[in-house]
């Protein structure tokens, strides 16, 4: 874990040399929103607090926020909302999926079981709620407020997809978009709005984070079948019988007889190393790997493009570096 945090250190310098002051009074004024009076609450934000993750979004609206103007207490109350909302969802999945480990620790519902991780969302989402309308910040709401609908929605459909692993590129797509890039979307648009109360301004920069989000998914996408240097495939959205583009585009480019086999063994043999390992090598070959790799940096691309309505400055340079970052890590 620790080799983990100084390359992620060492990769994100950039970053730190642009808003690097308002990302560590931002964790000063995160831990001071999330505190409550109830010891066990208390204990879990803490808990929470030092196993944080890379705070990618934070970083999107930071820096959305400084490509229109100067950071303020609008902007820090946003990305707090942003940050509440993220590890809301992010409890509740961990119950939904009964996962007992988050960024190589246990997760809350392993340590606390689930009726307290769920009453912890809980909490945390009427923290944000309650941070935006104190201030009266109703357009943060109102933006996040819609993602948390997309990605419920997003989640909802792929678990209804999945049962009968009926899922074409465009349902990939509309699942990802919801479920993955509506949030990265809204902490784009809602650091834009926070300097700018621009409508305009906010709507791009929505369609630039929602852009770079879902080249983010697809990269993640990626990781289950490994690299040279990435390391051994993983097959974990196999196991669970999740349809990722690779296998997507694989199934619809393979022949009859391949694509039956594959099928069964997501449904039925998904536990099973060595057929698991048959559908990762059938993937390869129809040409799922290079095909998603493309569509990655299609859309990787089409985010950058964006940012060229904007003069090059340090902050640019460093979203531009932030959105290569997505599709270029090796975790």
């Amino acid at each position: 874990m620790l080799s983990y945090i100084a390359f992620f250190k060492g990769k994100m310098k950039f970053i730190n040399d642009v808003i690097g002051e308002e990302l560590k009074l931002f964790e000063a004024r995160f831990s001071d929103a999330v505190k409550s009076h109830t010891t066990l609450l208390d204990t879990i934000m803490k808990y929470i607090i030092k196993r944080k993750g890379k705070q990618l979004r934070p970083m999107f609206v930071f820096l959305s926020a400084r490509l229109h103007g100067p950071v303020n207490d609008s902007t820090y109350r946003a990305a707090a909302l942003v940050e509440m909302l993220h590890t809301a969802t992010l409890v509740h999945d961990d119950v939904v999926d009964e996962s007992m480990e988050r960024r190589g620790f246990f997760s809350i519902n392993a340590v606390w079981k689930n009726k307290i991780a769920v009453l912890v969302g809980d909490y945390l989402l009427s923290k944000g709620l309650l941070l935006s309308t104190e201030n009266n910040d109703f357009e943060h709401l109102r933006i996040l407020s819609d993602a948390v609908r997309q990605m419920s929605e997003g989640e909802l459909l792929q678990i209804e997809k999945t049962r009968k692993l009926n899922i074409d590129e465009a349902v990939y797509f509309e699942i990802i978009k919801n479920k993955t890039a509506s949030l990265l979307s809204s902490a784009c648009g809602v650091g834009a709005y926070s300097t700018t109360q621009d409508a305009e301004a906010c709507n791009r920069m929505k369609l630039f984070g929602e852009k770079t989000g879902i080249a983010f998914q697809i990269k993640d996408d990626l990781f289950d079948y490994g690299t040279d240097d990435i390391g051994k495939p993983t097959g974990n959205d196999i196991k669970e019988k999740k349809m990722t583009l690779p296998l997507i585009y694989a199934l619809n480019h393979t022949d009859k007889k391949t694509m039956r086999e594959m099928v069964y063994i997501v449904k039925n043999n998904n536990r099973d190393k060595k057929k698991v390992q048959f559908v990762i090598d059938a993937v390869t070959d129809a040409g799922g790997i290079k095909y998603a790799q493309e569509k990655m940096i299609q859309y990787r691309d089409e985010a950058l493009e964006i940012l060229n309505v904007y003069p090059e400055s340090p902050v640019s340079n460093a979203l531009r570096g932030l959105v290569r970052f997505t599709t270029d890590r090796k975790f």
